[in-house]
């Protein structure tokens, strides 16, 4: 799907992950979006934006889990959105059992699958029936350590600008100590580099800071990396351009996730750019977190 074709994208993904704070960001953004909407509503739906003269690249629907059905519900609806030539974008919203249970506690109130058993009952059995949904999606977003100002501030980055060409990457660093990044396409390991962590003097700076960045790059093979991902991403940039993702998330990690995969991170970033025909942004996930 060519970034010129008409899309119809639907936001779904695990109660409490956020998706009404994606909607009300998508709303602010001119987007007419129908909130709780049975997957099987969804062709009705794209039918009257049609005819209210809606421009199909802005309209988005959320659905959630609570239709008992709604793995093949969501797959037909798909499925018939497609064979009448609307393109679909799925926009799946993560987060961790630690979080979810948090969130859920926080607001007392049961989790929509939890009948009469236990919050992380419900919780396992909504990742069951969504997890064929989560696979097939355009694109993860992780929430575990987002707040609702940062959730909008990354729909608004992804949506904010339809008429943007190319491939939107986003390169985030990680440490691997915290977890891998749920949402990631891609993982760059860089734990084989000497770790700053080590040397004094560059303990306290992060890979941010000109001597860090200087101490790893100038490490045997840190080049030698950068020079073969390059490579390799420009073939898989093109393979996902021809099946029609639009966005990909890189994660780059090293132990702490401070130093090494900072430096990197941001070396990577800045190569991308410079190769054009897509977007490009770098975070850096753990930094502050020690």
């Amino acid at each position: 799907m060519s970034e010129r074709e008409s899309a119809f994208v639907l936001v779904t993904g695990m109660s409490g992950a956020g998706r009404s704070t994606a909607a009300k960001a998508l709303e602010d953004l001119g987007w007419f979006v129908i909130d709780n909407l049975p997957p099987g509503l969804l062709f009705a739906m794209a039918e009257e934006a049609g005819r209210a003269k809606l421009a199909a690249d802005k309209v988005a629907a959320v659905v959630d889990v609570r239709s008992l059905a709604f793995t093949s519900d969501l797959n037909s609806a798909i499925e018939e959105l497609e064979g009448r030539g609307v393109g679909v974008r799925v926009v799946f919203l993560e987060a961790s059992d630690e979080e979810l249970v948090r969130r859920f506690e926080n607001v007392r109130r049961p989790h929509p699958l939890q009948s009469d058993g236990r919050l992380v009952d419900g919780i396992a059995r909504e990742r069951g029936i969504l997890r064929e949904v989560r696979a097939n999606a355009d694109l993860v977003i992780d929430t575990s350590n987002l707040n609702v100002h940062e959730l909008r501030g990354k729909i608004v980055a992804f949506f904010g600008g339809e008429d943007r060409p190319g491939l939107r990457v986003n390169v985030v660093s990680f440490g691997y100590k915290y977890g891998l990044p749920v949402d990631a396409d891609m993982v760059v390991d860089c734990r084989f580099l000497p770790n700053p962590h080590w040397v004094p003097e560059l303990r306290p700076m992060n890979g941010l800071d000109a001597p860090v960045r200087e101490y790893v790059l100038n490490q045997a093979g840190a080049k030698e990396l950068l020079d073969a991902y390059d490579e390799m991403f420009a073939i898989i940039a093109s393979g996902y351009t021809r099946e029609g993702k639009s966005y990909a998330t890189l994660a780059v990690g090293c132990t702490g996730g401070k130093h090494r995969s900072v430096a990197m991170a941001e070396q990577i970033g800045g190569r991308l750019r410079d190769r054009g025909g897509m977007e490009v942004q770098v975070s850096h996930r753990d930094v502050g977190r020690e």
